[in-house]
């Protein structure tokens, strides 16, 4: 586990920024934190990364947006809504994609996630952030050992 900070929304696009340019298919990361501690916001920074130009949208209420147009497709979801029914959505099929999926609220669902991911916890302080990042399984570990090489960069 490792624990970063950004002082601002800008600081914590530009980190979100860095993630997604590192990205590769199959990459999950489930985004956890308190309402409004930036989850989405965080989702933006990772769509830069991946080069998409569209308008990255909070799913709340949709639960999945779809984002095809970059490096490679984003998975967007918002599952805080459905915790009880997301074995019926078919997130299996999102994690076994050759995209990437980001999962707000992911660790609701904790049984209907795949065995490697890595989740960011956000924590807010008026507009400074701070970010911890705990590795699941290998893919996950794998995944942060990314993350913390380009985020020493």
């Amino acid at each position: 586990m490792e624990t970063i900070s950004a002082t601002d929304v800008d600081e914590t696009l530009k980190i979100a920024k860095k993630i997604g340019k590192i990205l590769q298919p199959k990459d999950i990361l489930i985004l956890s934190g308190e309402l409004g501690a930036g989850k989405t916001t965080f989702t933006k920074g990772i769509a830069l990364g991946l080069e998409i130009p569209e308008l990255i949208k909070s799913p709340t209420y949709t639960l999945i947006r779809e984002y095809s147009s970059g490096r490679l497709p984003l998975y967007h979801m918002d599952v805080y809504r459905v915790a009880e029914g997301a074995d019926e959505l078919g997130l299996d099929e999102y994690f076994e994609s050759e995209g990437v999926c980001v999962v707000e609220w992911g660790k609701l669902i904790e049984k209907e996630l795949p065995p490697d991911y890595l989740e960011i916890t956000l924590h807010a302080q008026n507009d400074a952030r701070t970010l911890t990042f705990q590795p699941v399984g290998s893919g996950g570990s794998n995944l942060f050992q990314r993350v913390k090489k380009t985020l020493k960069k």
